[in-house]
């Protein structure tokens, strides 16, 4: 027993001697030391883990990386380490100079170069990199920057930029190698990207950004898939500085390979309950159609919506392609599977300064909690890209905190939305006019629309004001209202003056991708006015003018007038059916648009369909009783081998019934001329007065307008070869044809007085009561007459606006017809 109890003392002792020694042997923690520092020691330390040699040289680096000191230095003094720094002269301000092409307040955020720092050349050098980056992005590669200091008193100096910009250096060419379908043009005019010329300095699209060639590229990929191109893709691009040329040479170079045609598409279900069979109605493409890569998007997107709907929120659609290179076919499979469950655990908003998370957040058709699906994702991205709010829009995910969870990203980059306008132009029809408005796309963050515009011209005055809401009660519905004023003395082609205000409110519902509903209500107010003075003496049959025969100086009662020649018609008078028109009258109307539309671009389209159909019924309140419809069916289609060549055919259409004894005025018809056909002047088509008198142009009588039209119009635009694409400059021919007819006014107004013999609907004279006025429609102008012409366009979408020349030759017409060969309109917005 004393042995063992010998042993344990012994033992312990032991272990006790041996512990005490360990702690002996074990050195106390090393140290770091700062020396040379004018800020807290504990801001150096913070960049050190550790005293070892690899955690010092790591500290020492990210030191350095910060670039705040001239120095950097260390070593070791027994178990510490000495760290010695040399901090730069305290920067009293920081001056950039030289800058007017790219604002200091764009170019100073940029800067880490900063006031009441520590000055540090390699971060002085690193700043210049960065200006001459943000330069080289902004058009201008050959911008020298550089930098110097200004000493100053108690060791502080100034540190100034200075920039000598340069002359812009955009994009001189840009050359595609290996397309063989579709020339260097038409890959050129697809891209946002657009190459200097004569007119560079109203324009800034040719200044070479990578970010936007990149997305140009995207541009041209999706054209060629749209086009039948299933194995396109782009080898390779480059971009070179050619000093020499002063610009950028954009070398893009692509294989095509061939046209594919659907040879079969189906839907293949690996779901129980679904038939694959069963979805073949929302498939967008059929077999013998030319491969599109936009109809298998949109295929896709509408199998996952279908799915959903059925409670199977996982299912993903794959397309699935079967190339048969020797037939130049492609069999399309959409194959539905399970895919894996994985729920959104949270959705982050980033970026956005000015736009409101939940206008960000509605155009996902998924929320949190919600199963992750990633062709809805995908669509939500597209669909953010499309609001025009943002320069930039990246969907990224990263793990939630299960494997089942996922976390979306969504960073987005805000960009101006507001515009102010001021534009302005000349037209055959409306004179000299000039147009100010201001607007906003994304009104106060909230993705609402709002413009103002006031219209100022010879013919036309007006206010306007628009507001719409896109997301009406919280789901994809627009709603939104217009009021308005406006003034029109149309004096070349109408006798009276005309004053409209009222509002329209509104709703657009959209059906599917490419059908709309818009149903609508308006009320507006019109007086209808006759000038009676001398210059335009249009009612002084009723009220007698100083220029009135028999009440003038100039031919004067005792003289023998008025007579036959010169009487109070003569001298030019309104028709009775614009007498009887003349007034307030109040307009209350309900309405609705259906708007279809395939159009593969609106601002230059190709191929596609537009169409639209509205009907408005006014007698819901108000003095009018109508009911207005109107049709508008225009086809493009690019003509085959002829590269950037574009066939349009239009037709168009309107019928106006009243009822309730109700009679059409002439406000409530169709008043058509060159939109109708050109080469007629405006109101220069259909029933007419046949009074010689009631007229500024006795021959042809006023204009009555009809309750029918009908016209058809065929146009080809082609490019003007040799002539650089930037420069906005298309050629086209055209055909038209077309009817106004049946005026359903009354046609003769009872005045009590005998008419003359052969002469139609002219009052006779006799001394007790004077000449009275007749109102008749010219015979044979109230029928259906075709009327035709052809002719030839001068396109000019110009810096300054959409401008068109039209010239047309008449080539069939009735007597009465006013005609106006030559039409130019245009305008500005800057």
């Amino acid at each position: 027993m004393h042995s063992i109890s010998g042993i344990w003392k012994s033992s312990s002792l032991l272990v006790a001697a041996l512990a005490a020694a360990l702690i002996v042997c074990v050195p106390a923690s090393a140290e770091i030391i700062v020396q040379g520092n004018r800020e807290d020691a504990e801001t150096i330390r913070s960049y050190f883990t550790g005293s070892s040699p690899a955690e010092v040289e790591k500290g020492l680096e990210a030191l350095r990386a910060s670039g705040r000191y001239s120095s950097i230095s260390s070593s070791r003094k027994g178990k510490d380490v000495l760290i010695r720094v040399a901090e730069g002269n305290l920067i009293n301000r920081v001056v950039i100079e030289g800058n007017s092409k790219v604002k200091t307040e764009n170019l100073q955020p940029e800067l880490r170069t900063k006031a009441r720092g520590s000055f540090s050349p390699s971060l002085a050098e690193a700043d210049v990199a960065r200006l001459s980056e943000i330069y080289r992005r902004a058009g201008r590669a050959a911008a020298k920057i550089s930098y110097r200091t200004v000493d100053l008193p108690n060791s502080r100096i100034d540190v100034v930029f200075t920039v000598v910009e340069g002359d812009k250096t955009g994009v001189k060419e840009i050359k595609f190698i290996g397309n063989n379908v579709y020339s260097n043009r038409r890959l050129v005019g697809l891209m946002e990207t657009t190459e200097m010329n004569f007119m560079s300095f109203l324009k800034t699209s040719d200044v070479y950004d990578p970010d936007r060639i990149a997305a140009d590229l995207e541009l041209v990929r999706r054209f060629y898939l749209k086009n039948g191109y299933a194995d396109f893709r782009v080898v390779s691009s480059d971009a070179q500085y050619d000093p020499s040329q002063g610009g950028y040479i954009i070398t893009v170079v692509v294989e095509e390979g061939p046209q594919y045609r659907v040879s079969s598409v189906d839907v293949e279900s690996h779901i129980p309950d679904i038939d694959g069979a069963a979805l073949n109605g929302v498939l967008r493409m059929s077999p013998g159609d030319i491969y599109n890569g936009d109809a298998v998007e949109k295929t896709v997107e509408a199998l996952t919506r279908e799915v959903s709907k059925k409670g199977y929120a996982f299912t993903q659609a794959r397309p699935r392609g079967e190339r048969n290179p020797a037939a130049q076919t492609v069999a399309i499979r959409f194959v539905l599977d399970d895919g894996p469950r994985v729920y959104i655990e949270r959705i982050n908003i980033r970026g956005n300064t000015r736009t409101r998370d939940y206008v960000i957040r509605r155009e996902f058709e998924l929320g949190e909690g919600d199963a992750y699906n990633r062709v809805l994702i995908e669509r939500a991205e597209r669909r953010l890209n499309g609001l025009g709010y943002f320069k930039k829009v990246k969907v990224t995910n990263e793990p939630g905190s299960s494997p089942d969870r996922v976390v979306l990203n969504v960073d987005v980059e805000d960009q101006p939305t507001g515009n102010f306008g001021v534009s302005g132009g000349y037209s055959t029809n409306q004179g000299f006019i000039a147009e100010v408005s201001v607007s906003e796309s994304n009104f106060m963050g909230r993705g609402q629309a709002v413009r103002l515009s006031v219209q100022a011209g010879q013919i036309a005055r007006g206010v306007t004001f628009s507001f719409t809401e896109p997301y009406f009660l919280d789901q994809r519905i627009s709603a939104g209202f217009d009021v308005f004023a406006r003034v029109q003395d149309a004096w070349n082609f109408s006798i009276y003056s005309s004053t409209s205000i009222g509002g329209t409110v509104r709703l657009g519902v959209p059906v599917t991708d490419e059908l709309s509903f818009s149903p609508r209500y308006s009320i507006y107010q019109t007086t209808i006015s006759i000038p009676n003075s001398t210059g335009k003496p249009y009612n002084d049959c009723l009220v007698p003018t100083a220029v009135t025969p028999g009440f003038s100086p100039f031919f004067p009662f005792s003289a023998g007038y008025p007579n036959l020649s010169f009487n109070c018609q003569s001298n030019g008078e309104a028709s009775l059916a614009i007498k009887e028109s003349q007034g307030t009258l109040v307009t209350s109307q309900i309405g609705y648009a259906l708007n279809y539309t395939t159009i593969d671009d609106f601002r230059n389209p190709h191929n596609g369909w537009l169409i639209s159909f509205n009907q408005d019924a006014a007698g819901l309140g108000g003095f009018s009783r109508y009911l207005r419809t109107t049709g508008d069916v225009r086809y493009f289609h690019e003509v085959p081998y002829i590269d950037d060549v574009v066939g349009i055919a239009r037709l168009q259409g309107g019928d106006l019934t009243t009822f309730g004894g109700y009679y059409a005025r002439i406000q409530d018809n169709f008043n058509l001329g060159p939109s109708l056909v050109r080469g007629f002047a405006p109101g220069g088509i259909g029933p007419r007065d046949s009074n010689i008198f009631t007229t500024y142009n006795a021959r042809n009588g006023n204009s009555l307008g009809g309750s029918n039209y009908v016209g058809g119009s065929l146009e080809v635009q082609f490019p003007l070869w040799g002539l650089p694409k930037d420069l906005g400059l298309r050629g086209a021919v055209f055909a038209d044809a077309g009817s106004l007819w049946n005026f359903q006014g009354r046609t003769n107004f009872a005045n009590n007085l005998p008419t003359i013999p052969g002469v139609t609907c002219v009052g006779a004279y006799t001394p007790e009561a004077g000449f009275g006025q007749g109102n008749c429609v010219v015979p044979g102008s109230n029928g259906f007459r075709l009327r035709s012409s052809v002719g030839a366009s001068l396109l000019w979408n110009s810096p300054m606006g959409p401008i068109r020349f039209d010239y047309a030759f008449v080539t069939s017409r009735a007597p009465q017809d006013i005609t106006q060969n030559f039409r130019f309109s245009g305008g500005t917005n800057f």
